[in-house]
């Protein structure tokens, strides 16, 4: 499941550097993020980093991109370079 940033954004910047996927950026008013490139920290940390700085809690699961654990390792995978399992 890919995560999005609601319009209770205060864009207080704190979110932006603590992807390790860089999919979070500032939209035309305020952050978004990539969903191409969203692993919910899966393969980084074990909770999702921007939901954990975020004050006013504006970073729910994207209902347009619901994706199962194995998908987001595949998407971690992919986007690192990283081998499955057991390859």
């Amino acid at each position: 499941m890919a995560l999005m940033i609601t319009d209770e954004c205060i864009n207080c910047d704190v979110c932006e550097p603590e992807c390790p996927n860089q999919a979070i950026f500032l939209g035309p008013e305020i952050y978004q993020i990539d969903p191409a490139k969203c692993t919910e920290c899966v393969g980084h940390f074990d909770e999702p980093q921007c939901v954990q700085v975020c004050p006013v809690a504006c970073i729910p699961v994207n209902p347009a991109h619901v994706e199962d654990r194995e998908t987001l390792w595949q998407k971690y995978r992919r986007l690192t370079g990283t081998p499955p399992t057991g390859a």
